[in-house]
């Protein structure tokens, strides 16, 4: 009798007719289809099906253990060949690989060769010059990234996991299998130890009880009341209940055996007693995680982009260097000394403050974001979260919270009834059996908790597997009791005559019951749970109830529950969607509760794919169908990560956010890999971002931060690119005409110097909204246009110069080269300088955008500098020399028709090619 009460409402999980709207596609395809895809051997799948069901004693044996569990030297044993219970891990790097790799960029490489090339050549100065732009960049990227990663690992460390594991204490006392012992009656043979995980081996005796994370894949031995929580493994919103025995079906994915269960899933309630089967890289996870680590992460949108536009730019220098060669060594017939010019001027056309540039914009990124409670363990991902425009979502534990509440208290005929909850709160309060989750639900409603003063339990009608419900009999001290059950629809239908409703109590004919009925399958259509409530009153007196006194009962009305999303969903969503970037929901859950979820955030137009229809598609299809569909449902993690590859190889830049072992092959495919710090470790591991706070409207914020970044890294590759090529344009005129070196290698190097100084404040500028209103992605091509565009109006200036310095200074003779020298470098580091303002925005600048203060601050310092070093005593170190006061006054013409000439051609420009 103590058993049957424990029992309790409970066992209403066990209802297949309530769970069938809740069951999902699980991880495993049919392993025989497609075995290479589902992360897991045919071999494994075929030993874990024979496992579920060999008979208990040859399982044992075959595993060499027996219900006391082994002992020291049976461990010692197993652990020699299964090894440790550790899954297989991406290994972090070895400090000097993550630095190479941090080095390894096609501009510090092409910076790392000019670096070596003036070393050799005795130029110092650029040696160090360069050698410093690569180092800070490398290092800084080092640091930064080292540090989110090992923020990342303390995430994991947080969590120290054990499990409760029987050890005999010697082979000799063990004497052989003590066949039924139970784990709540130890002998002196054995021990119940809390051990570390990691030192499970095949064989262990483990005991799971609620709030356990099942260690290793393991054979239940007995079971009671064990209801397991899958959804880290299959998305699956609802616990699903495990048994000691089969249960008679044919189910050919492993999954699926109700009798198994798996590394990284918990348990919800209940208890058991199992035995493990495979452990660390033998175990399902490890398999799935062996897969994901040995999958090289191809490059991302980032590493794409930047590695396209490095190339538009070197191929441009290896045109025009050896022009200058040629055209200086010709006409000066000085070769060696064309050779150091031309060395300077690859120097001056390579924009070396790029990976710096970049590397201190996305810092600055991850700052903003860790501000914001977010990871950043890859600083690339921070451009990739600017550029992406399709974001993929599971559901459970990322849209939604990944618990039970109640979603609706329903009469019969579909209206809110306080009455039918208040009935509820009574049964789940005064049953004495463990409490369900859908009891948790309904007692989180603790406005009801003043009904339970009102009431005196009396007695209670336990579950059991014939009737599919429970009762408890209270009383409120008047002349009767109440009778009050909650189950499955069906059996409360079963004993109920009439049905409550606000007209009266109508007696329930074939018509009302077949419309009732309905109802409540249109609610397990929307993906809700259905539990019917019913009430009988009776006179006062009967100490003692039974199955019997269920019976001519009135039904109240239906509790639906589900799991509720995140309150954050549908405002981040639909933020989401003002920035340009369209959700695609990727679940293993079924239709029907994915749709509910879906429309409940916001997702109302709705065009939903199933994973077996995916199985059918070949790859042109499903290209087509991945634009289309919005919402997919019942999905294995080989879908999840075809569709994200498929969405990638349409053109787009695409996140993936997830928190299950069913989501770490598509968070690792995708461009940005987005987590949680409660997902399991190896969705972590293949995660670039891990979101600390529960708030999805840190996506957003994330989109916007990123584009931020790209804008303002865009910015210096376009102005840098733009004014170098003009000052290359510039040096390819002059040298054809002018008797001597229109700027020495020395002033060349300090002018570009001097500029890139300026520019290590652009990760601090502001940017215009309307650039963070779309994605934004590297595009070479206009890299080139604009560079080709826009460095020719600078060289117009350039000219106009030359033409001064020589007929109005008369600076027309190698004798008087450095006047004419000192007057272009001026005038090129100032046009340089002022190109940052009218480049950086689209709009009017000074006016309709200002730049941040560090902005216009390094500008005014190199005005300041570009004009000090030919009038103040360093002038004669950089052979410079001062210039005539009338010099000024036409330094401030040029600088005026220059930034002119500039909006207008920029305004001609956006309207021509858009402004990116």
């Amino acid at each position: 009798m103590l058993n049957l009460l424990k029992n309790g409402f409970v066992n209403f999980l066990r209802s297949r007719h309530w769970g069938v709207h809740f069951r999902r596609l699980p991880m495993l395809e049919q392993l025989a289809k497609a075995p290479a895809d589902t992360g897991i051997s045919k071999a494994m799948g075929e030993r874990l099906r024979e496992a579920a069901s060999a008979p208990e004693q040859a399982l044992l044996q075959r595993l060499k253990t027996s219900r006391q569990g082994l002992d020291q030297a049976q461990v010692l044993a197993a652990r020699a060949q299964a090894g440790w219970n550790a899954v297989t891990q991406d290994k972090p790097l070895a400090g000097i690989e993550h630095l190479w790799l941090c080095f390894r960029t096609p501009f510090n490489l092409l910076l790392t060769v000019l670096a070596v090339v003036s070393w050799m050549t005795g130029d110092a100065k650029a040696t160090v010059v360069i050698g410093s732009m690569v180092a800070l960049a490398t290092l800084l990227r080092f640091w930064q990234e080292r540090r989110a990663n090992q923020a990342a690992a303390g995430l994991q460390a947080m969590v120290s996991n054990t499990a409760s594991v029987l050890r005999r204490a010697s082979p000799a006392a063990a004497g052989g299998d003590a066949g039924g012992l139970q784990p709540s009656r130890l002998s002196a043979l054995q021990a119940l130890q809390e051990l570390p995980v990691r030192e499970l081996v095949p064989g262990d005796v483990i005991q799971l009880a609620a709030g356990d994370m099942v260690p290793a894949d393991c054979r239940l031995l007995t079971a009671k009341d064990l209801f397991l929580a899958q959804s880290a493994m299959t998305g699956e919103s609802m616990p699903v209940e495990k048994f000691a025995q089969l249960q008679g079906e044919e189910l050919h994915n492993p999954i699926e055996l109700p009798n198994l269960v798996f590394m990284g899933t918990n348990v919800v309630s209940g208890a058991g007693l199992a035995v493990v089967l495979a452990t660390g890289k033998h175990s399902y996870l490890g398999a799935l995680a062996g897969k994901v680590s040995a999958t090289d992460r191809g490059p991302t949108a980032f590493q794409q982009g930047v590695n396209k536009v490095s190339w538009v730019l070197i191929r441009f220098m290896l045109v025009m260097v050896p022009l200058v060669l040629v055209i200086n060594g010709w006409t000066k017939g000085d070769w060696s000394e064309a050779l150091l010019f031309a060395l300077s001027v690859a120097v001056g056309l390579t924009p070396e403050m790029l990976p710096m540039i970049v590397t201190a914009t996305l810092a600055k990124g991850a700052v903003f974001l860790s501000r914001k409670q977010v990871i950043v363990k890859h600083l690339d991902a921070i451009q990739n979260f600017g550029a992406m425009d399709v974001l993929c979502t599971d559901k459970t534990g990322t849209l939604t919270e990944d618990r039970i509440l109640v979603e609706r208290h329903l009469d019969a005929w579909g209206d809110a009834s306080e009455h039918v909850l208040d009935m509820a709160y009574l049964n789940s309060y005064y049953q004495t059996g463990l409490k369900s989750l859908l009891d948790v639900a309904v007692l989180a409603h603790a406005e009801r908790a003043q009904l339970v003063a009102a009431y005196a339990k009396v007695d209670e009608v336990p579950f059991d597997f014939v009737r599919r419900r429970m009762s408890v009999v209270v009383s409120d001290g008047q002349a009767t009791d109440r009778v009050i059950t909650k189950g499955a629809v069906e059996e409360i239908m079963q004993v109920c005559v009439s049905v409550q409703a606000a007209a009266g109590v109508l007696a329930l004919d074939a018509g009302l019951r077949a419309r009732i009925v309905a109802r409540a399958e249109a609610l397990n259509a929307e993906g809700l749970r259905v539990v019917a409530v019913a009430i009988r009153d009776t006179p006062a007196g009967q100490n003692a109830y039974g199955v019997a006194d269920e019976a001519g009962m009135s039904l109240c009305g239906f509790l639906a529950f589900m799991d509720p999303p995140k309150s954050s969903a549908e405002p981040a969503l639909q933020a989401l969607a003002r920035h340009g970037v369209q959700t695609k929901v990727l679940t293993g859950d079924n239709a029907a509760v994915t749709a509910k979820v879906c429309a409940q955030v916001g997702i109302t137009e709705q065009h939903i794919v199933l994973g077996g229809e995916i199985e059918q598609m070949d790859d042109q299809r499903l290209a087509q169908v991945v634009e289309e569909g919005n919402i997919f449902a019942k999905l294995s993690p080989a879908h999840k990560e075809r569709i994200v590859r498929m969405l990638q190889a349409n053109g787009h830049v695409v996140g993936f956010m997830g928190d299950g072992i069913n989501d770490a092959a598509a968070l690792r495919s995708a461009d940005i890999g987005i987590s949680v710090d409660t997902a399991v470790d190896v969705a972590k591991e293949a995660a670039d971002i891990i979101l600390l706070d529960k708030s999805l409207m840190v996506l957003d914020q994330g989109v916007q931060e990123g584009r931020r970044t790209f804008a303002n890294m865009l910015k210096y590759i376009k102005m840098t690119a733009s004014s170098n090529f003009g000052n290359v344009f510039s040096v390819l005129i002059a040298s054809a005409f002018i008797p001597f070196l229109p700027m020495l290698p020395m002033q060349l190097l300090v002018q570009n110097l001097v500029y890139d100084f300026s520019q290590s404040a652009i990760p601090f500028d502001h940017v215009d909204p309307e650039l963070l209103t779309q994605p934004q992605r590297w595009n070479p091509a206009d890299v080139g246009r604009f560079m080709v565009f826009f460095g020719p109006i600078s060289s117009i200036f350039d000219i106009t110069t030359f033409v001064v310095m020589w007929k109005v200074f008369g600076a027309n003779t190698p004798e008087r080269q450095a006047l004419f020298q000192s007057g272009w470098f001026v005038v090129g580091l100032l046009t340089q300088s002022l190109i940052v303002h009218m480049i950086r925005t689209m709009r009017i600048p000074f006016i309709q955008s200002r730049a941040a203060w560090p902005v216009s601050l390094m500008t005014l310092v190199v005005v300041a500098v570009g004009i000090y070093l030919p009038m103040g005593v360093l002038a004669p170190y950089f052979k410079l020399e001062p210039l005539p006061g009338l010099y000024l006054v036409f330094l401030v013409a040029v600088l005026l028709a220059y930034m002119g000439l500039t909006q207008v051609m920029k305004k001609w420009y956006i309207r021509r090619y858009g402004w990116q």
